[in-house]
């Protein structure tokens, strides 16, 4: 697959703008409109945009210098793998957020926060318990979208 020049400096430069946008919605999701979901599916359209533009293989021989074998079927890829261990780390921590509070006797997927003064450039800064629950969805997302991305692109 050949690209122009165009389209990979334009992913060269927008896909790190999308990146911190999608970091920004995540961290913020718990107490504005964001939260894991749609931090991952902007991390995933962050990736799609490279998929076009240097191709499937680019991630494992670019950017983790391994060989890529172009023989191989993509649900057994070593990325694809990879993906799919991010979607069931992600449920996992999902899961096991949602359950820590019963351990305290408190209900499923309550929530609580901590806050941090003098925090060097923020001064104040809150982190809510959720963060936890929203990393878990933000892996899920992020980890079943590649994984189908990856796996229909190949064909």
């Amino acid at each position: 697959m050949t690209t122009t020049v165009i389209m990979r400096t334009t992913a060269r430069v927008i896909v790190p703008i999308i990146l911190v946008v999608s970091i920004s919605l995540f961290v913020e999701g718990h107490n504005l409109p964001g939260g894991g979901f749609i931090g991952g599916v902007l991390t995933t359209t962050a990736f799609a945009i490279v998929y076009l533009a240097f191709g499937l293989d680019f991630l494992e021989r670019g950017v983790l210098g391994r060989d890529v074998d172009p023989g191989k079927e993509p649900s057994r890829d070593r990325v694809v793998v990879a993906y799919r261990r991010v979607f069931e780390y992600g449920l996992a921590i999902a899961v096991v957020s949602g359950l820590v509070p019963l351990l305290f006797g408190r209900a499923f997927l309550t929530q609580t926060f901590w806050e941090f003064e003098g925090v060097p450039i923020y001064h104040h800064v809150e982190v809510a318990s959720a963060l936890a629950f929203d990393f878990g969805v933000y892996c899920v997302v992020v980890g079943g979208l590649l994984t189908i991305l990856s796996v229909v692109g190949a064909e």
